[in-house]
């Protein structure tokens, strides 16, 4: 049976189980017990602003400037709108189209025109939330699910039931703000015909999309919870807190990104989805663009539970995971506040972001006002028009600000924290991101062990990140387009190794979802030498990867050198590749290669069918180098290889005749026939051009030569000589990561002995 036949199928038995459910009054299981009675008081606003945080911000305006200045501007954003008046539109487009962009506008305001009404007390904006509100109301008794067909859980509104989610998580704000503005006749006709239907069809009649762990359903059980709240509906809050009972969900049925729609364990509701996918440092496994996402709806429902139900105890919840998310999300940004794409993830995307704005408020308000979340808000130049930004404002306003001082740290990865991580070290104005988490979920990508290098906020070696041009509609609708599966998420889209031609885990989620990399050493407690290394041992079965990233800081050079040691070990021999998509233009190389008259695709399949191959060249056996410029900076890579070893140069937009992916280029050491393989290379940050003075300083790499002097299964030694003569010799333990261990290794007649898992010296 097809996903869609399922789902029209599943639909019909929740609704009916729901219905007896409810009518039982069924008890819930003892491990979900908590009063989940809300309170049906007039007392309103209670949801994100209080009627004590009204009051106080009434006392203050005039007196705080990122306060006054954030309502300046989204009452001029407001009135705006007003003067246009009303559309409310029939559905039709998908993202980026009219219709859907109306709508979301529509929710947008709406929620913006309901806290002005608190604030300013001028009945203009609640009359404009009512009257659009009552359009929602007659058109939504006979709206039919959207016209675009590609979505697993279509909406009303929006093409999907995330965007009807995204609806409901803003308007239950604003119903909140006008909710003693209406009549109890409107409050009942509004309820009976919108909200409640509202709400019943993107989760009884949509249990594929709100019954899960996902950021899909988080929005969902937000949704729900939030205008429960609003209407003291109990069952609602029930159901948003701890999902749908015998949903009917097959296992094994998939999403549209191929990710499972069934958790395992039968999990779901809102607590499962912090519980969940969120490691105890705040990581969450689909990555931070995606956290990004869903810290909208995590925090706001949070904020409204506090407010509404504080013997919950929401910001308590699994050591209070959700306001380390936060410090954890400014923490995998990088120097101008972008969010590394990890996994699907676009580019550019930063904490300058709205739910971001909120996410810091709420932060600071509800996590022990936290001074240096206050210098994120500066930069953010504007607060939430609620009692968490009010509290921003104020620290601001008193200079309690402190610097948000962005240093090297391991996230881990998974529920318990076991499941990998991804480490970032930094080092003057590099950071390298080092990727070893479990898959992250269904929109994980196949690249264990890949990694990323930034220089002061500039991609230097990329991750590509998505392909999507998000609510562009000329693009696919602004969906996810087919190059993304191709390619985005295949293994040599990334900077990580690629064995046979064949993506990890066979690129296939049902099996990289079962497994996760093995932190070996993170350690950065010395900024001179700071080291991050781990195993995967199911990429590819019968075959062991272990990198290590380090990053050396010289006070003799100006910047920090990378280090990278990628250890292979395999039953079989194999081909393996190794690509470094390096940003910028070549300057120049120091081993000979052919550039090709007719350009070729690299392979088939598994991402190699969207690469040209542009010029190829053989190692001599000794260093060879790649230097490029980019943003006016100098870089080279050195790598050891062999005499037998294939040097590639590509460029990604193969069999791509739309355009959808970017012409960038990558270049592969390419080891053929071989069974066990030792990769070595550095990469330099070493001078820059002036357009102006038309100079070039520092252009030449710095390194003299790169040798192994020492490799077996227990020791790898990697000698480094400097072009001024000095010489450092790094080793690491392959496979004692102790820090008590003692070590000794004698290397051409000389005896090293240190403690611990490297030495450097």
């Amino acid at each position: 049976m097809k996903l869609n036949n399922k789902i029209q199928f599943i639909r019909i038995i929740p609704i009916l189980l729901l219905i007896l459910i409810v009518s039982c009054k069924k008890e819930m299981p003892a491990q979900n017990k908590v009063n989940t009675e809300v309170s049906k008081s007039s007392d309103h606003p209670k949801l994100i602003l209080t009627k004590a945080g009204v009051n106080l911000i009434k006392k203050e305006l005039g007196n705080i400037p990122i306060f006054d200045n954030s309502l300046k501007e989204i009452q001029a954003e407001v009135d705006t709108e007003i003067e246009l008046g009303i559309e409310t539109p029939i559905p039709k487009d998908f993202s980026g189209g009219y219709t859907h962009a109306r709508h979301k506008r529509n929710f947008l305001i709406m929620q913006k025109a309901g806290v002005l009404y608190q604030i300013l007390d001028d009945e203009k904006y609640a009359k404009y939330v009512k009257d659009m509100l009552m359009q929602y109301e007659a058109m939504y008794k006979t709206l039919p699910v959207h016209p675009q067909t590609r979505s697993y859980a279509r909406g009303k509104l929006f093409w999907q039931c995330l965007n009807d989610s995204n609806w409901l998580v803003y308007v239950s704000q604003a119903y909140d703000c006008i909710y003693n503005y209406l009549s109890k006749e409107e409050r009942e006709k509004l309820e009976t015909n919108l909200f409640r239907p509202f709400a019943d069809f993107i989760s009884i009649e949509n249990p594929q999309f709100y019954n899960r762990v996902h950021n899909h359903s988080t929005w969902g059980n937000a949704a729900v919870g939030m205008i429960g709240l609003v209407m003291g509906d109990e069952e609602l809050v029930k159901r948003a807190l701890y999902g749908i009972e015998n949903d009917g969900l097959e296992a094994g049925a998939k999403d549209n990104d191929g990710g499972f729609i069934k958790n395992k364990d039968g999990k779901a509701g809102f607590l499962a989805n912090i519980e969940e996918p969120f490691s105890p440092d705040g990581y969450y496994t689909e990555g931070p663009y995606y956290q990004r996402y869903a810290m909208y709806p995590f925090l706001i429902f949070a904020q409204g539970l506090h407010n509404v139900k504080p013997d919950l105890k929401i910001f308590e919840f699994k050591d209070s995971v959700l306001l380390k998310a936060v410090d954890a999300l400014i923490n995998l940004s990088d120097a101008d506040g972008e969010f590394f794409p990890l996994n699907d993830g676009q580019k550019g995307m930063s904490y300058y972001t709205s739910s971001l704005v909120s996410s810091v408020d709420i932060a600071y308000h509800f996590g022990g006002n936290n001074p240096e979340l206050l210098s994120i808000a500066e930069k953010q130049n504007k607060v939430t028009l609620d009692d968490a930004g009010l509290s921003v404002a104020l620290g601001i306003k008193n200079k309690k600000t402190k610097p948000f001082t962005k240093k090297s740290i391991e996230l881990r990865d998974g529920p318990k924290g076991n499941q990998g991580a991804v480490g970032i070290l930094r080092s003057g104005a590099l950071e390298l991101v080092y990727k070893y988490p479990g898959h992250g979920l269904s929109h994980g990508h196949f690249d264990k062990l890949s990694f990323s290098l930034y220089e002061n906020g500039e991609e230097v070696i990329q991750d590509y990140g998505l392909v999507r041009f998000v609510n562009i509609e000329q693009k696919g609708g602004g969906n996810y387009l087919k190059e993304n599966k191709t390619w985005a998420k295949q293994t040599i889209a990334h900077n990580t190794l690629v064995q046979n031609e064949k993506s990890h885990f066979q690129g296939k989620y049902e099996i990289g979802s079962k497994h996760h990399s093995e932190k070996y050493v993170f350690h950065v407690e010395n900024e001179n030498i700071q080291i991050a290394s781990a195993k995967e041992k199911n990429a590819y079965p019968g075959t062991i990867m272990h990198r290590t990233m380090v990053i050396i800081k010289d006070n003799e050079f100006t910047n920090s050198l990378v280090l990278d040691i990628m250890r292979v070990v395999s039953d079989n021999k194999n081909q393996y590749d190794l690509p470094f998509y390096y940003l910028g233009q070549l300057i120049q190389t120091n081993f000979n290669y052919k550039t090709l008259n007719f350009l070729t695709q690299l392979g088939n399949s598994d991402g190699y069918q969207h690469l040209y191959l542009e010029g190829s060249g053989d190692a001599t056996g000794e260093n060879i180098k790649l230097n490029w410029l980019h943003n006016n900076k100098f870089y080279t890579l050195t790598s050891i290889t062999s005499n037998k070893d294939e040097l590639l140069l590509a460029r990604i937009g193969a069999t791509d005749p739309e355009f959808n992916l970017r012409r960038e280029p990558t270049f592969i050491i390419r080891k053929k026939n071989t069974q066990n393989a030792l990769f070595v290379s550095t990469i330099e940050s070493h001078g820059t051009y002036s357009p102006v003075s038309e100079f070039a300083v520092n252009a030449y790499s710095n390194i003299k030569n790169l040798e192994v002097t020492f490799n077996n299964s227990e020791y790898t030694a990697i000698r480094i000589e400097y072009i001024n003569g000095k010489i450092a010799l790094f080793i690491l333990a392959n496979n004692n990561a102790s820090k008590e261990a003692e070590h000794t290794l004698k290397i051409n007649e000389k005896n090293y002995t240190w403690k611990g898992s490297y030495y450097y010296k």
